[in-house]
């Protein structure tokens, strides 16, 4: 369901942290998935080389890099976004209206886990 099956479930996390988050450094993405720096460096030059992320110098510091995604990247989003949307709906339509309204129950809950 994702846009470039050839994109490991990896990149495809720092892809989509980058997208919510916007530019980070290596440390910070390193950080945010749990990783070591040698490891994200791996992960970040896979996705440099793909076109899918850009490494900028960072405006209030020349020694910091900043990672952002392309122009490709932003477009790996939106098309994995629409893809997975489209499953989703496929898969709605199918339950009963009961099925439904549990799902509208536990919709508040499943947000609250999904944001810590």
């Amino acid at each position: 369901m994702q846009a470039d099956e050839d994109v490991t479930e990896g990149q495809r996390s720092v892809l989509f942290v980058l997208s919510n988050r916007g530019p980070q450094t290596l440390g910070s993405l390193s950080e945010h998935e749990r990783v070591t720096p040698p490891s994200m460096n791996r992960t970040v030059n896979a996705l440099v080389a793909a076109g899918l992320v850009t490494r900028n110098i960072a405006d209030d510091d020349a020694r910091k890099v900043k990672l952002e995604l392309s122009d490709a990247g932003r477009a790996f989003i939106m098309e994995t976004k629409r893809r997975r949307d489209a499953w989703f709906t496929k898969r709605l339509a199918t339950l009963t209206p009961e099925q439904r309204r549990m799902l509208d129950e536990v919709i508040p809950v499943l947000r609250e886990i999904a944001d810590r």
